[in-house]
């Protein structure tokens, strides 16, 4: 699969599913999964209020590394896109998709690709958690 059939996004901007799907879609397939991965209200027990994620400076192309490496491997489209800097609680961090002709391979793709992402990606979120107090994660 050339790295060009590959959509990898790290952004401030809110994410945008529509689009990913739109780009991993072909007329040859028949399913279309998506993955979003949004801020809850809690963590190991823990009451969050709101978190912050940082990037490496290269974390755009280890995401883009990884999504070529999963597209290479099953063959299919993908893409993935991660936000950065403060999120609230019910913003989407991350969105992954993946377009294939039958749905079981479409949706192990996605599950494959999110799993990368999220031990490849050099991305670190800190939580703010209620009565003032903070945690980083995936440090």
């Amino acid at each position: 699969m050339p790295e060009h059939d590959v959509f990898a996004l790290v952004t401030t901007e809110p994410l945008d599913r529509v689009a990913i799907e739109s780009f991993v879609t072909t007329r040859r397939d028949g399913a279309v999964v998506s993955f979003e991965g949004v801020i809850r209200d809690h963590d190991h027990g823990a009451s969050v209020t709101a978190l912050d994620y940082e990037a490496h400076p290269d974390a755009q192309r280890f995401l883009r590394e990884t999504c070529v490496e999963v597209a290479r491997e099953t063959g299919l489209r993908v893409g993935a896109a991660h936000r950065v800097g403060a999120l609230a609680i019910g913003d989407v961090a991350l969105v992954a998709c993946v377009a294939a002709p039958h749905r079981a391979e479409a949706f192990a793709a996605c599950a494959l690709l999110v799993d990368r992402v999220k031990e490849r990606t050099p991305i670190w979120k800190r939580q703010y958690l209620e009565g003032g107090a903070t945690e980083w994660v995936n440090l």
